[in-house]
């Protein structure tokens, strides 16, 4: 499993630097290849995990003396979570080549090397974060997402893009003060960076680290008060949108504190309150953002902060006592990256193909494109936590553990209650705009616009297809 884990890691980092020194004509190949060998040696790392009994398994990959800097973790949440996070990222980098072209109608481009470059870089270090055992693991691979995101979101290289990928390497580079922090403090106590070593703390120490990576993780997730970076990087191309929102940049805050809440074990409720309280807050916060966007990207940026939320949430009811609920939270991770991924990426295919985005000039979709059409209906139920779509199993159980913790606690109860008024207004909110976009006679744009291309094609029937069947498997392989 090392092997391959290494290799998911690795093998993109050599492909970035082949795209840099390559002819340009092959970039698209070199970080398709890449991308692809990267998400073969998961799904084997998955396979070696599953052919082991599902037990899980740490392994030392770099030590200084005894003490182990890198290490790799193989467990049913990093097994679950690297394959989608790189497999995902192999969907974008193909539709980003139908994407990425003079003929794209928003947004004309010959891409230039370094966009592929950068993703390909993005992709490794998802897989590296996920699978990382120590702090100074995470630590590098934080550090490599944000230097990643910074060019990516500023591609266009205009004065909005740049101010706005400035604006996200700053409030996320806040955030990481809390992971540095964490790491100095579990070394001083522990003398050892490994993740483990949190479980040995004192309650005092413990309660300290915990929350210096949950501040770090609301700043990488886009949670209140860290939000502002996230709608601004719609400046981006919305292949990296889509990747930023469905699996890699806002997913490294949720997977670090994950990380944090396994190996913590008996974790204090003040950790517990700060979370549910952060997450309510900014659930409604982003659902009140989200009402009126007419942009649909700026509309899906507002929908993740929201979706995020329900994470932490989940993280918060599993300290006051539901395993369930992290269960929930994790599956929400893995559901939401489908499901996200897919709506972005539809954004994209309207930008490419009609010219806008626009949510009132859409209508008519499934008449004129039905691939589109019924990728917008699938993605809005799925965000919406509609049965039998994906997020509705991870919501199902992220709010049953809510329920059970909150028996006998009326203010915890209260929390729950406001987070699932917020998911039934928001199925209605992406109800309208369901008929809205997708029935009636085709408005102009609709009516005028290109064919949606192969690539972008066969990268929606594979979305819709995981948005129908993610929660079904992750249900099964949580257990």
């Amino acid at each position: 499993m090392t092997l391959f884990a290494s290799a998911s890691i690795l093998v993109p980092f050599v492909c970035a630097l082949l795209t840099i020194i390559s002819p340009r004509h092959a970039d698209k190949g070199i970080c398709i290849t890449g991308a692809t060998l990267a998400s073969l040696a998961t799904l084997v790392v998955g396979a070696q995990f599953v052919g082991g009994g599902m037990e899980p398994v740490t392994v030392t990959w770099l030590s200084f003396g005894t003490v182990p800097i890198m290490g790799f973790v193989f467990d049913k949440v990093s097994c679950l979570l690297a394959p989608t996070f790189v497999i995902i990222g192999l969907l974008v980098t193909i539709y980003s080549t139908a994407y990425m072209a003079p003929t794209n109608r928003e947004h004309p481009d010959k891409p230039r090397r370094r966009f592929y470059a950068f993703l390909i870089i993005f992709i490794a270090a998802m897989a590296g974060l996920v699978y990382s055992s120590t702090i100074i693991g995470q630590l590098v691979f934080f550090e490599v997402t944000g230097a990643c995101s910074w060019a990516l979101i500023g591609y266009y290289d205009t004065e909005v893009a740049r101010a706005s990928a400035m604006k996200a390497l700053i409030v996320t580079h806040i955030g990481s003060l809390g992971l540095y922090l964490a790491t100095a403090i579990l070394f001083a106590q522990t003398g050892s960076f490994e993740l483990a070593a949190i479980g040995t703390l004192a309650k005092g120490p413990k309660t300290f680290v915990m929350l210096a990576i949950l501040f770090a993780a609301w700043g990488k997730s886009a949670q209140v008060p860290f939000y502002m970076w996230l709608p601004s990087a719609m400046n981006a191309p919305t292949p990296v949108s889509a990747y930023l929102h469905g699996a890699s940049m806002v997913k490294v805050g949720v997977c670090v504190f994950a990380r944090a809440l396994i190996c913590a074990g008996t974790v204090s409720e003040v950790v517990g309150w700060v979370v549910v309280i952060g997450g309510i807050v900014t659930c409604v916060f982003a659902f009140l953002m989200y009402l009126p966007q007419d942009d649909m990207k700026r509309l899906l940026a507002f929908s993740t902060i929201s979706q995020l939320s329900y994470i932490f949430l989940g993280f918060g009811f599993y300290i006051f006592g539901s395993g369930m609920a992290f269960d929930g939270a994790v599956m929400h991770i893995f559901n939401h990256a489908w499901a996200k991924t897919l709506f972005f990426l539809l954004a994209g295919a309207f930008s490419c193909t009609m010219g806008t985005r626009m949510l009132p000039q859409l209508r008519g979709v499934l008449k004129k494109r039905p691939i589109l059409g019924i990728g917008f209906g699938v993605a809005a139920l799925a965000i919406a936590g509609c049965p039998p779509m994906n997020a509705f199993f991870s919501k199902f159980y992220i709010f049953s553990g809510g329920f059970f913790t909150a028996a006998n606690n009326g203010p915890l109860l209260f929390i729950v209650v406001i987070a699932l008024i917020e998911t039934v207004v928001c199925f209605m909110w992406f109800l309208k705009w369901m008929g809205s976009v997708m029935f009636g006679e085709p408005s102009e744009v609709v009516e005028n616009s290109a064919p949606v291309p192969a690539a972008m094609k066969g990268v929606f029937i594979v979305l819709i297809i995981m948005t129908f069947c993610s929660g079904f498997f992750a249900a099964a392989w949580i257990g």
